[in-house]
């Protein structure tokens, strides 16, 4: 009994983490038990395509530069930034396709029911010589380089992808040693569930059928 709730509550992280969403369940409305078990199912999705991305990748995860986690906001596929790019630049290195290329299999032959984020990340160093403005611009120009590759080279479904850039702001280590900047420049290949928005019409109290609404709406 107590997986059972461990699963559900893993699955609601899963799918309105990254979404910056909450889900309000209604005790006892047959809406919200059929809402939690299709999290469920798709909770074993995740999990079961982490264990074939792990196979796949095992090469590079062995070599340190991909790592595979179950997080919040869903199965994060994290790239070592200096695979995918050279300094100061979008373009994806053609040493990193092969890797592109395992990702893309799976998104497409195995997981066609999730969504996927790109999040382009760097370190703290400022800009100086490669023309970008800011970090901003480089990481978001990096989401996008993957994001095309995977819609155009890999025939993933536009309306699957979505990119974001978020500089040197959200770090994973420390930027006062090397290895630490080597860390931050990443990408993260993001595999979320897909999520469905019922919008309240004419009354503040969640509706019958289970209600998403984004945290700042909710008092």
């Amino acid at each position: 009994m107590k997986n059972k709730i461990f699963k559900i509550a893993l699955a609601v992280l899963l799918t309105f983490g990254l979404a910056g969403c909450t889900f309000i369940f209604q005790t006892g409305k047959r809406s919200d038990a059929q809402k939690i078990k299709d999290l469920s199912a798709q909770l074993d999705d995740l999990s079961a395509a982490k264990k074939l991305l792990e196979d796949r990748l095992s090469g590079e995860i062995q070599d340190k530069q991909v790592k595979l986690q179950m997080m919040e906001k869903g199965l994060v596929i994290t790239v070592v930034g200096d695979l995918l790019f050279d300094s100061g630049k979008a373009k994806i290195k053609s040493e990193a396709f092969p890797l592109l290329n395992k990702v893309a299999a799976v998104l497409k032959e195995n997981m066609a029911q999730f969504q996927v984020g790109i999040e382009g990340h760097t370190d703290n160093t400022p800009i100086k010589h490669s023309g970008w403005k800011s970090n901003w611009e480089l990481s978001s120009a990096r989401a996008l380089s993957v994001l095309h590759y995977l819609e155009k080279k890999e025939e993933i479904a536009p309306e699957r992808l979505s990119a974001i850039g978020y500089g040197e702001f959200q770090s994973v280590a420390s930027n006062d040693t090397r290895e630490g900047r080597k860390l931050n420049r990443r990408v993260e290949i993001v595999i979320l569930p897909r999520t469905t928005k019922v919008k309240n019409q004419g009354s503040s109290a969640p509706v019958d059928t289970g209600l998403v609404e984004p945290k700042e709406n909710l008092k």
